[in-house]
């Protein structure tokens, strides 16, 4: 029989369920993050069953799933277990848009800004701008750019934030601090190497693909 203590713990079923549905953010429920905070250990062998591993950043504020790295990964062999999570497939202009919005976090965070990194979509097309010729066709540039936002805001990278005036036309856009998890420091170290890498696509565009 239940005691009034015992139902008011948190069950792992209320933690995981959410976790399996997405991301957890502190800011968007306290309540549910406390919980996943108080049960992290019981989290992480619960989900180790189903080859996932938890990530939770407690300074940034977000929890996760992913997938375990299985031998596919590491000896090329076929993973004892199918994945959970299917990895996917980023077009090549989704990639570079996200490489370029990390760094912007990364120098954001470097210049002891504010806590969130906010972004217009001029200021975004104007990060792209300086990849494409001169040429390029504006409008078509801005619906192709308003496509890849929509994107990668389906990926939970970004938030559209509501405009408090009917006159802006462009919104604003909120990095989202959990690209820093699928974006690293090692990385960004590489990512002027990975920029001439873009530069030379850009001039001779192919179908590459790369995985989240």
């Amino acid at each position: 029989m239940d005691t009034p203590e015992s139902l008011n713990e948190p069950t792992l079923s209320a933690v995981v369920i959410p976790l399996l549905k997405g991301v957890i953010y502190q800011e968007n429920d306290p309540l549910l993050w406390g919980r996943l905070v108080a049960l992290d250990a019981k989290v992480r062998d619960y989900v180790r069953v189903l080859d996932l591993e938890l990530v939770l950043d407690e300074a940034e504020g977000y929890a996760f799933l992913r997938s375990r790295e299985t031998d596919e990964s590491e000896t090329g062999k076929p993973a004892a277990t199918p994945r959970l999570f299917p990895r996917r497939q980023l077009s090549f202009p989704v990639s570079l848009l996200l490489a370029l919005l990390r760094k912007k976090l990364a120098e954001f965070d470097a210049s002891g800004g504010e806590a969130r990194l906010v972004l217009s979509r001029d200021e975004i097309v104007e990060m792209i701008r300086v990849f494409l010729p001169a040429n390029s066709n504006e409008a078509r540039l801005t619906d192709q750019i308003e496509t890849q936002l929509n994107r990668i805001a389906e990926l939970g990278f970004i938030r559209k934030l509501k405009t408090s005036s009917s006159i802006s036309q462009t919104g604003n856009y909120e990095v989202r601090r959990i690209l820093k998890a699928f974006v690293d420091a090692q990385w960004l170290a590489d990512f002027d190497a990975r920029l001439d890498a873009y530069r030379r696509h850009l001039e001779n565009p192919g179908e590459e693909n790369s995985d989240d």
